[in-house]
């Protein structure tokens, strides 16, 4: 199949099938801090659920138009809010993203409705990262054919390294099928408690299984990184000296390191 040209922009998607695993957390954060170091940031918002919108402080009562619109082909440009944050911008969403899967389950190319999207106004970013559903249906399948690289958020549980796997093998997929040039840039543990044992141990385990995807950077379980999204604020904002904090920034370093080594 046809792949859209490659783009200036680094499109990063941040997947799991498994919800509350801290996608939209890691999603939001690492945007805001990119945009902290000057790179022109998109933040897209392709979970139904809206929460990376809400995160933002955006309200979805008050949206025009949203990541919906462009699945239905309308263009991106001028489509992406301010965030109200320098270098930072929003392609938020609603409800009615919903009932894009159905709406495009008939629809020629329908995979590739948001990378066409995308491509518009690519060179207007540095970064443009795709906080997708927990699912692997249609909108994810759309972030996966859009994105050069997937960001993995793991919880740290006992069913962590099992999901992981399963999605591993759906990204195969997506690279032999759709998208050749789709990479992990890496998996970050999430919700990372140092006091209990079995953190510790899914940790070693997906080091062991995956060694040079696991990121360093664990990001803890934490009230504050919790509160932060219910003030309409990152965690930087929110409270810039907390455990969280601190990790996103880390885990932002490190992201940059990895992608220039690739």
């Amino acid at each position: 199949m046809k792949q859209v040209e490659s783009q200036q922009a680094r499109i990063m998607a941040v997947a799991n099938q498994k919800g509350g695993v801290g996608k939209t957390t890691t999603a939001v954060n690492v945007s805001g801090e990119l945009a902290r170091r000057g790179k022109r940031v998109l933040l897209v918002d392709s979970d139904p659920q809206g929460n990376a919108t809400t995160s933002l402080g955006i309200s979805k009562r008050d949206l025009q138009t949203t990541t919906y619109d462009v699945l239905m082909g309308q263009s991106l440009s001028g489509v992406a809010h301010s965030s109200g944050r320098e270098n930072f911008s929003l392609l938020p969403t609603d409800q009615d993203l919903a009932g894009a899967e159905v709406e495009l389950a008939q629809a020629e190319r329908r995979e590739w409705r948001l990378a066409h999207g995308l491509a518009n106004v690519a060179e207007q970013y540095d970064w443009i990262i795709i906080d997708c559903p927990p699912s692997l249906g249609l909108l994810t399948l759309n972030a996966l054919c859009a994105a050069d690289r997937v960001l993995i958020p793991l919880q740290c549980e006992y069913l962590a390294l099992e999901g992981l796997a399963q999605l591993k093998g759906t990204l195969d997929r997506v690279r032999e099928s759709f998208n050749p040039r789709l990479s992990i840039l890496g998996v970050v543990m999430t919700m990372y408690d140092g006091r209990t044992n079995l953190a510790q141990q899914v940790v070693d385990e997906v080091q062991r299984f995956f060694p040079r995807l696991i990121c360093r950077t664990l990001i803890p379980r934490s009230i504050r990184l919790s509160e932060a999204p219910s003030h309409g604020k990152m965690i930087a904002e929110y409270d810039p000296q907390s455990r969280g904090a601190q990790a996103y920034t880390a885990l932002t370093d490190e992201l940059l390191m990895r992608e220039e080594r690739t």
